[in-house]
C-alpha cells in the first residue's frame, strides 16, 4: 500500500521551538524568586497552563498571560509593576525568537515530496505560526498548511477527508506523543514518533505500545526510509 499524504507537525519537528519557551520560563522563575521558590513557580505555571488552554489555546501570546497570571498569584499586591513589564517583554522576545531548523530538513523535505503530497498541520496561535513558517522558508514545499487549534482524531479525520486521501495512506509525523501520534493512530494513519530532549508537560503520555502502524524515529531523516518499508 502506498503513501499519498505525509503530515507533518512544525515545532520542534522541522524547527526548534520548546528551548525557547524554556528559557523564557527560566527567566520568569528568576523574576519570581522573590515570592517562590522554582519548582513552586513551575507547578503554579504549569497549572495555569492547563487551565487556561481552552481560553487562549496554545502559543506564545496565551503562555504570556499565564506567566502574568502567576506572578500576580505568587506576588499578589506586592509585584512590582516592573515584573509584569518584563513578563511582556520576554513575551514579545518569545514571539520574535529567529526560527532555527533542524540540520538537513530542507533536503528530506525534498525526499519526502517524491514520496507524496505533504501538508503542515500545526496548532497554535494562526499569526505566530504563518511567521514562522514565512521565517522558515519553507512554505512552498508544502501542498497545504493546516493551523489548527488542537490535534484531535476528528481533526486529522477532517483533515483526510479534506485532501480526499484514505486514512491507511496517511503518515503523520512529529515530536508530541499527544497531540500528533495518538490522535493520528486512532484516525487511522501511520504515525511516526521523533522524540525531542525538551518536552512540554502538557504534550506528555504514554505510547501505543506495539502497534503496526506506530514507529518511533530519532530524526525526520529516517522518515523516508519507513515511508519505502511501508510501500
Amino acid at each position: 500500500m502506498s503513501v499519498d499524504l505525509i503530515c507533518l507537525d512544525a515545532d520542534d519537528t522541522l524547527w526548534h521551538n520548546m528551548r525557547h519557551f524554556d528559557a523564557t520560563e527560566a527567566a520568569l522563575l528568576a523574576l519570581l524568586r522573590p515570592f517562590a521558590e522554582a519548582h513552586v513557580a513551575r507547578e503554579k505555571l504549569n497549572a495555569c497552563e492547563a487551565r487556561n488552554l481552552k481560553l487562549y489555546g496554545y502559543g506564545a501570546k496565551g503562555f504570556t498571560l499565564s506567566m502574568i497570571e502567576t506572578a500576580l498569584e505568587l506576588g499578589g499586591n506586592d509585584l512590582p509593576a516592573k515584573v509584569v513589564t518584563d513578563i511582556l517583554e520576554a513575551g514579545r522576545a518569545l514571539l520574535a525568537h529567529p526560527v532555527e531548523l533542524f540540520d538537513g530538513i530542507e533536503e528530506t523535505l525534498d525526499q519526502l515530496a517524491r514520496r507524496g503530497r505533504l501538508v503542515l498541520v500545526t496548532k497554535g496561535d494562526l499569526l505566530h505560526q504563518e511567521a514562522k513558517l514565512a521565517a522558515s522558508g519553507l512554505g512552498d514545499r508544502f501542498s497545504g498548511i493546516e493551523i489548527v487549534s488542537d490535534k484531535t482524531a476528528e481533526t486529522f479525520r477532517r483533515l483526510f477527508a479534506r485532501y480526499d486521501v484514505r486514512p491507511q495512506r496517511v503518515v503523520m509525523a512529529g515530536d508530541s506523543m499527544r497531540s500528533d501520534i495518538l490522535p493520528a493512530l486512532e484516525a487511522g494513519a501511520w504515525a511516526a514518533f521523533i522524540p525531542q530532549a525538551l518536552v512540554w508537560h502538557h504534550e506528555r503520555a504514554d505510547g501505543p505500545g506495539v502497534h503496526q502502524r506506530f514507529r518511533q524515529l530519532t530524526s525526520l531523516a529516517e522518515l523516508p526510509g519507513w515511508i519505502d518499508a511501508i510501500d
